[in-house]
């Protein structure tokens, strides 16, 4: 990969799960940082487990629509209603648990649907939700979360993915699936990825640097505030109330 320096700061803001509180929030910190036209990369997972999914996608929606610069990244929750509308037995060949969208509760699919008036989801024949889904979900929405892109690469020297890469393979053979899930060949790899990696997918307590990779997802889908960060030509920082705060690789011990 090669890249251009100097470049405009590029803002990412990490997963927020149908919590429209948390989207305006990062929103409005990134205002107050760099302006109504900050360039912002969304890192996916965009619904589930919150109660406003809808209100989340129409946002994002009508910001795009307007002209906003931002790009958004297709999580792996965000794969998942466009399938279970084409078939609700789909299993999500990412997932271990052999079950589907609705059949495991961790993926929150009923606060989803029932912030699209579906009640008792977990509870019901799958064939009917499905049913109610396909007349209550505007086929835009579905659209939407189905044509978001794999990753963005950027210039300065990042690729924004949700969950991470396969260390070693090149970023035009790189799996969909991978791009959406993957965690342990990601995490625990110290790779030169030939740019830093912003990602999110799997949660933990804050936004952490750990040298070729940037995690920002700091558990909005269970509730914690999500995260919202510059990149510039000085380095990655974490947007606080207070101001921003420098995110430097951590040292292993």
């Amino acid at each position: 990969m090669s890249f251009q320096p100097p470049f405009q700061p590029v803002y990412a803001i990490g997963d927020i799960h149908g919590r429209m509180d948390a989207l305006r929030e990062t929103h409005d910190l990134i205002a107050q940082d760099g302006g109504e036209d900050a360039h912002i990369v969304h890192l996916g997972d965009l619904i589930d487990r919150g109660p406003e999914s809808p209100a989340v996608i129409d946002h994002l929606m009508e910001g795009l629509a307007q002209g906003r610069n931002w790009q958004i990244v297709k999580g792996n929750h965000d794969n998942k209603l466009p399938r279970f509308l084409e078939d609700p037995g789909w299993i999500d060949p990412g997932t271990t648990s052999g079950l589907t969208w609705i059949g495991d509760a961790r993926n929150g699919a009923a606060a989803t649907l029932l912030s699209y008036g579906i009640k008792d989801a977990d509870t019901r024949p799958q064939d009917d939700v499905q049913a109610e889904a396909l007349r209550n979900i505007p086929a835009e929405h579905a659209l939407f979360l189905d044509g978001l892109a794999p990753y963005v690469l950027h210039p300065g020297g990042f690729l924004f993915v949700h969950a991470g890469i396969r260390p070693g393979i090149d970023l035009s053979a790189q799996s969909r699936v991978d791009m959406m899930w993957i965690r342990k060949p990601f995490l625990e790899s110290s790779d030169d990825h030939g740019a830093l990696v912003v990602h999110g997918h799997t949660a933990i307590r804050a936004a952490t640097h750990y040298g070729n990779r940037l995690n920002i997802d700091s558990g909005a889908g269970y509730g914690h505030p999500a995260s919202a960060v510059r990149l510039d030509a000085e380095g990655a920082w974490l947007l606080t109330t207070t101001g921003p705060q420098r995110l430097l690789p951590e040292v292993a011990a």
